[in-house]
């Protein structure tokens, strides 16, 4: 599951002659204001307006822009309006490690997540700090290390592929039909993790679904859990906080309608639980009875990341597209690993038959240095502190780490960055070879590291393999050449979506 975040150069605008009443207590906040160790860039900061001008002048093109002020340093200055909001922001892999490792304690998610996030993720593992998160990370950690749920979410991913996305992109195949795989991803990606975290199927992807009472209240949850994460995405990325949180104040636009879908997530949320309830109960009276394997009843049993998957996929295919010669290895490897597997197909390769797949794997991961879901993360400072570049960090800043900009920095990755070359993570026996976690920090690192990493690959994969195999993608668009590398199609939102979708046309392989 993704870690939420928000691009820090966000401002809050207030009215003139409030700006101007409050002169002087800006030049004795600016007097006062401790000096840095170490002076960063800043981008073009004005002394009220902070760096607004150039947010919105570069929100276009918002972390290739803070990859350009990156590319010189390893850590920036950020500056909000009257400096009441300040922080910074680094691709330097020895300050990833001291947010996220070595001074964990003092860089929390905070304030800024939970004023967003408390309508939909409540007091979960995503949103909250200190000894709520480590009781929730304790019970999660024990139940992602059990080789029965890695044998559970293969055998759902398997089931999935077989019955319902390979069959939908066949249709489209052999009709001739141009299809948006992001979206198709979406909603595979969705049906997946709601099976595997809930023991429910909404079948978003079954374009034959009949209207049944409880398929209509599966779309119903499916829009209003859509809507809301759509709504979360907006309030961190407004460049007008107040705008949000008063209209949620009055109830009015936007808010009454995330007010609508969380009312009809919560509703959905508790019949899963009670029917959880009355499945336990019955367990525990039947003891030969198997467990359930969805993970909420694991966590239920022990107490007594849909979209982000998606977006990687639709990267990786619109990068497969624009380099032919990885797409024939990638097949290559496939068809060996489908004449050497007892099942002969790679939508029921096992886990351990996916694990051999090191081309794959390596391509997967390329994909995601260069396009990582969740581009920009960010803690918020519970104390002073000086990073290990020498910055000062002062209590109550934000600071911020940009995967995507740390993929681009030569220093780190050599001249060839802005390549898309899987080759990079193999060793000269052509098995894969992992990075550094801080200097390849898509899945969080430290504490917080990713515990669904694992899982992810392996949805990825196996959906990658069923995919390549049987088909031949052509994007209609083209794909991700190394001139659209200058300036890649995505939206600003909390996820690195992609602009307009990707639409593409199939044909069977021979």
């Amino acid at each position: 599951m993704p870690e939420y975040l928000t691009p820090s150069l966000i401002l809050l605008p207030l009215p003139l002659l409030s700006l101007l009443a409050l002169l002087p207590l800006l030049l004795l906040y600016f007097l006062s204001h401790p000096t840095t160790t170490k002076r960063n860039p800043c981008p073009e900061s004005h002394p009220i307006l902070g760096n607004l001008l150039s947010f919105l002048r570069n929100r276009h093109r918002f972390h290739d822009w803070v990859t350009h002020l990156l590319s010189t340093t390893t850590t920036i200055q950020v500056n909000g309006l009257l400096g009441l909001s300040r922080g910074v922001c680094t691709a330097d892999p020895a300050v990833v490690d001291h947010l996220l490792r070595s001074n964990f304690a003092n860089y929390v998610k905070g304030s800024r997540f939970s004023s967003v996030l408390h309508e939909l993720l409540g007091l979960g593992i995503f949103n909250v700090d200190a000894h709520l998160w480590t009781a929730q990370r304790k019970i999660a950690s024990h139940e992602f290390n059990t080789k029965s749920l890695k044998q559970f979410v293969s055998d759902t991913v398997q089931s999935h592929l077989s019955h319902r996305l390979i069959p939908v992109l066949s249709e489209a195949c052999d009709g001739g039909l141009t299809v948006d795989l992001q979206e198709v991803f979406r909603r595979f990606a969705f049906d997946n993790v709601c099976n595997v975290a809930f023991g429910v199927d909404p079948g978003w992807l079954d374009t034959n679904r009949t209207k049944t009472a409880s398929n209509l209240v599966n779309a119903s949850f499916v829009q209003a859990f859509d809507y809301a994460v759509e709504l979360t995405s907006d309030r961190f990325m407004s460049p007008v906080p107040a705008v949000w949180k008063i209209k949620r104040f009055l109830n009015i636009g936007s808010e009454r309608k995330f007010k609508e879908a969380i009312a009809v997530i919560d509703d959905f949320a508790m019949n899963i639980i009670r029917s959880k309830e009355r499945e336990y109960d019955q367990i525990k009276e039947d003891k030969d009875q198997d467990h359930s394997q969805d993970l909420l009843s694991r966590f239920m049993s022990s107490t007594s990341s849909k979209d982000s998957t998606s977006t990687a996929l639709t990267w990786f295919f619109w990068l497969i597209a624009g380099h032919p010669q990885c797409e024939r290895l990638i097949y290559g490897e496939l068809a060996a690993a489908v004449k050497a597997s007892p099942t002969g197909s790679p939508t029921d390769f096992s886990y351990d038959e996916l694990k051999k797949l090191n081309y794959l794997h390596a391509a997967l991961s390329e994909s995601l240095r260069l396009f990582p879901p969740v581009p920009i993360n960010s803690r918020l400072a519970v104390a002073d502190d000086i990073l290990p570049d020498g910055t000062y960090v002062g209590k109550g800043w934000f600071a911020d780490y940009s995967a995507y900009a740390m993929a681009r920095m030569e220093k780190l990755w050599g001249l060839d960055c802005k390549e898309f070359k899987p080759e990079r993570w193999l060793n000269i026996d052509g098995v894969f070879q992992p990075s550094d976690q801080f200097k390849f920090p898509v899945f969080h690192s430290g504490p917080r590291m990713c515990l669904g990493k694992d899982m992810a690959y392996l949805q990825m994969k196996s959906i990658a393999a069923a995919v390549m195999y049987e088909f031949e993608i052509e994007v209609v668009d083209g794909g991700g050449d190394a001139r659209k590398m200058i300036d890649p199609p995505y939206t600003l939102s909390l996820l690195l979506k992609m602009r307009g979708g990707l639409p593409v046309r199939m044909k069977r392989r021979p």
